[in-house]
């Protein structure tokens, strides 16, 4: 069995518009999984790699379509929580003419955000190798952010690779004021992190010398996306890499960073999957790997959806070729 990866966090419901805008259409909504750990839980599981799912949803109608959801596409649901106390959580994703996204987020509270640090198993992070993969829509609240940062703390006991995606949605936060500390602090307790360079400036004046910051607090391996430019990547004493991103027609940028981070953990669990492997990548194997999750990212935005967007391995190592 290959290595374990584990994604904690927001399994919910894209309602993704059909992108009507002139005067006259009316906009309908269709009904998709999604959430961004969950698709990058499904991203890893669409290369082959062994995912499982870790978090909460309602024992509804919207959360058992998303566990069989997450079940159809591969990924290990067993750590897959239901409770009656909250509903699973809904996105309405609009989209302009160029593919670009908004959301409308309903999670007042929802299912997602009553996993508590209870909940957690140690056992989950048995495995002697594996990646631990989390989200900032987990540190929303004081009860939540205590839950991801023990799942976080068993995974360092177990010496698996912990990988936070920043993702901000700053509408998710009371009164859209994100607690910046909060996120800072969480970030730094990873080995690998991904950000964009917009999330970055919500949270520093620097985005460079907070990048600077989080590899002396201890980060690894520090990625910066910034739009269609150039994959910007950092370690500590070496030299900036980076990897130019490859050139598509977008109809959806749903999933693509999520498709890029699935790519991302899919190659370090091949590489290795424990701290130790990642601290011993070369930059010519991190440029790879950067390059492989850059293809990911790619394909996925030139098809519509979240789960049905995120290519498997034939595809992805196809648009590695295209550039």
């Amino acid at each position: 069995m290959t290595t374990k990866v584990m994604a904690f966090g927001e399994a919910l419901i894209d309602f993704l518009s059909n992108g009507a805008t002139k005067a006259g259409e009316l906009e309908s909504f269709t009904k998709f999984p999604g959430g961004a750990p969950a698709n990058v839980a499904v991203a890893v599981a669409r290369l082959g790699g062994n995912s499982h799912f870790v978090g909460q949803v309602g024992d509804d109608a919207f959360g058992h379509f998303l566990k069989a959801s997450l079940e159809d596409y591969g990924v290990e649901t067993s750590k897959m929580l239901m409770t009656k106390e909250a509903k699973t959580a809904l996105a309405f994703v609009s989209l302009d003419d160029t593919g670009e996204r908004s959301f409308e987020f309903y999670r007042s509270p929802s299912a997602d955000i009553l996993f508590r640090e209870k909940d957690f198993d140690a056992s989950w992070f048995a495995d002697a190798k594996g990646v631990f993969h989390t989200c900032s829509n987990t540190l929303t609240d004081a009860d939540i952010t205590k839950a991801t940062l023990a799942g976080i703390k068993m995974a360092k006991q177990a010496n698996w690779i912990v990988s936070i995606d920043v993702n901000l949605r700053t509408n998710l936060w009371p009164n859209g004021q994100v607690d910046t500390q909060r996120v800072i602090d969480w970030m730094q307790s990873a080995d690998v992190v991904k950000a964009s360079l917009e999330e970055l400036a919500v949270m520093a004046e620097d985005p460079f010398a907070l990048i600077d910051e989080s590899l002396n607090a201890g980060v690894t391996l520090f990625v910066l996306t910034d739009g269609g430019n150039p994959i910007r990547f950092y370690t500590k004493g070496q030299a900036e890499g980076a990897v130019i991103t490859p050139k598509v027609e977008v109809k959806d940028t749903t999933a693509a960073g999520d498709a890029f981070v699935g790519g991302l953990l899919y190659q370090l669990a091949e590489q290795g999957g424990d701290r130790q492997a990642l601290a011993n990548l070369s930059q010519q194997d991190l440029h790879n790997v950067i390059r492989f999750a850059a293809a990911c990212g790619a394909d996925s935005v030139t098809k519509l959806g979240a789960y049905p967007s995120l290519p498997n391995l034939a595809q992805a190592e196809a648009q590695l070729k295209q550039f």
